[in-house]
């Protein structure tokens, strides 16, 4: 019997959130209340290993579609918090200024996508 998608996903899902929301209490533990930087290590982060997993996927596709899905939709679809990433830079703008909002986007995605080449580049490498 083949694990359903959706409860890999939603399994996934659970492990990914939980993660992002130590990210983000050890960052707020570590550098303050200042500036959303765990949400911008989560987002960075997990660019950089959904690079990587992508990666690997490609060469050794697993054969259940679940554990694809538990991986990329689940866990760090969870982590990786794009929804909190644009709470963020409005409460920046709000709270702050536009200049630090757009700081924050702008460092947001330009480093997330560069964790995405970094992870993609380290494992075709190791492969």
């Amino acid at each position: 019997m083949n694990f359903p998608v959706w409860l890999a996903v939603g399994a996934g899902g659970a492990i990914g959130a939980t993660a992002r929301y130590g990210v983000s209490r050890a960052a707020l533990h570590l550098f303050g209340p200042n500036f959303p930087w765990g949400t911008l290590i989560a987002n960075v982060s997990g660019s950089f290993f959904m690079g990587a997993l992508i990666v690997w996927l490609s060469r050794h596709e697993p054969a259940a579609p679940a554990l694809r899905a538990f991986l990329t939709v689940g866990v760090l679809g969870a982590f990786t918090t794009f929804s909190t990433f644009s709470l963020d830079a409005m409460v920046l703008y709000r709270d702050r200024s536009l200049t630090i909002a757009v700081l924050y986007v702008a460092a947001s995605v330009s480093l997330s996508i560069a964790g995405l080449a970094a992870g993609m580049a380290a494992f075709r490498a190791a492969l």
